[in-house]
């Protein structure tokens, strides 16, 4: 059998390990159209952090290490340019120009996402930059070591922006955030998220919500981003909107899209075609909480996938129950993390919900070097279910959320989760961990 995958990144590479090693005769074949596979991309803003360190010691693994170990094809500089489910072919090109199809009886479309880059003038200035790819890092890695850059702007405020501003500002960078939306993270509690904002404020981070970016232009060897009332002096700005699938070679096969453009899967990870699977960052998933399709693009997941496409094609049935969406990042010395759905989307997905917050500490009270965590959590008045938490401090928040990622992937009540048997010593937290004092705060309103 010949097992194909396009994109070499978390989930391709994990789906054409684990094949070979569930089936060492089978025929697999990689194709990928940057020069890198199997690489840390979570670790790129810290390493942009260390002027000194080489962006290639995130790569976890080399293309020829898979080729000559695995005996996986791996075939770097080839772009996959269409899809043929009735031929079940995939043509393309290669880096030097050349042409090439390959045959499959079972593809893996894994072409992960893509930086969102707004359509206006000057975003393909030299010196403005995206982070998605290794090559990314690169990129910036190099503008920052041959360019005197003393003030960046990122455009977005999403998880890479704000850990790039800790990266920037490792570097002596002056560093300034603008987004067209008003509110700082839309997600979040006020409650929690101010607590991010004097973070960053108190590292020398400028704000800017509310300003509608409408071009960049060069000045002077200097950029300028130009907002309706304002506008920001940059040597750099770095483009953090967001990103999108790469689902287009799927729909141009006819292969059915889902939330946001992702390529529609079931449980087991199969498209709409029988031969086809999709999985990564370009691929959907169902969310534990509401049992409806969503599209959060994260590493795990991504992984995880993988394994289950390879051990789909090679006979072993597995079934993926879903994510709750959990996530955590780093804003200079905060942890921030959420799991599950904020209170918007569970009042979308039709689910009555009520929340509290708390101020806790990370320590007992009398054990030194305690610090304040704020938890939100939600529940619903309905069937008492936990839906989501959001925590924020300077310690004990991100290995913490998994208890409550736990508790939601099992479905547990609110009621059920306080009753669990946490553990407790005093340089860990108090008696009563902060997440069962939060549940026995949120018993009472519902």
């Amino acid at each position: 059998m010949k097992f194909l995958v396009i994109g070499g990144d978390a989930a391709g590479m994990s789906a054409a390990s684990r094949a070979k090693r569930n089936k060492p005769d089978l025929e697999v074949t990689v194709l990928e159209k940057t020069d890198d596979v199997s690489y840390s991309a979570c670790g790129m803003p810290y390493n942009i952090a260390d002027a000194d360190r080489p962006m290639d010691d995130l790569v976890v693994r080399q293309a020829h290490v898979f080729k000559t170990k695995q005996k996986i094809n791996v075939l770097t500089g080839h772009c996959a340019e269409s899809v043929n489910p009735e031929n079940r072919t995939v043509s393309g090109v290669s880096a030097d120009g050349t042409a090439f199809q390959f045959g499959y009886d079972k593809l893996l479309i894994a072409t992960g996402g893509s930086p969102i880059i707004p359509d206006l003038p000057g975003f393909d200035l030299p010196g403005v930059m995206a982070l998605k790819s290794l090559e990314d890092g690169r990129k910036i890695k190099a503008y920052l070591k041959a360019h005197q850059v003393k003030k960046a702007v990122i455009i977005g405020m999403g998880y890479i922006g704000l850990e790039m501003c800790e990266s920037l500002r490792a570097r002596s960078v002056e560093t300034a955030m603008v987004k067209p939306g008003p509110v700082f993270l839309p997600w979040m509690a006020p409650e929690l998220s101010d607590v991010i904002r004097q973070e960053l404020e108190s590292n020398h981070v400028k704000l800017h919500t509310g300003y509608q970016i409408e071009r960049i232009k060069s000045e002077e060897g200097r950029m300028k981003v130009i907002c309706a009332d304002i506008s920001l002096d940059a040597d750099i700005v770095i483009a953090a909107i967001g990103i999108k699938p790469n689902s287009e070679l799927a729909a141009d096969a006819g292969i059915k899209l889902s939330v946001n453009n992702a390529i529609a899967t079931d449980c087991m990870l199969k498209t709409s075609d029988e031969n086809i699977y999709a999985a990564g960052d370009c691929a959907d998933a169902y969310h534990v909480v509401t049992d409806e399709k969503t599209w959060i693009p994260l590493a795990l997941r991504a992984n995880r996938a993988g394994w289950g496409v390879a051990d789909n094609i090679c006979g072993k049935v597995v079934e993926l129950s879903g994510i709750a969406g959990t996530a955590v990042f780093k804003v200079f010395d905060l942890e921030v993390a959420r799991t599950g759905l904020t209170l918007k989307e569970a009042l979308k997905s039709g689910f009555d919900p009520a929340a509290v917050i708390i101020k806790t500490r990370s320590r007992a009270h009398a054990h030194p070097g305690s610090s304040p965590i704020r938890i939100l959590m939600i529940g619903d008045k309905k069937s008492g279910r936990l839906l989501g938490v959001q925590m924020v401090g300077w310690e004990g928040v991100a290995h913490r959320i998994n208890a409550a990622a736990v508790a939601l992937q099992n479905r547990m009540t609110v009621e059920a989760f306080s009753q669990t048997d946490l553990a407790y010593a005093p340089p860990f937290g108090p008696v009563w961990d902060p997440l069962l004092t939060t549940a026995n705060q949120l018993l009472k309103k519902i």
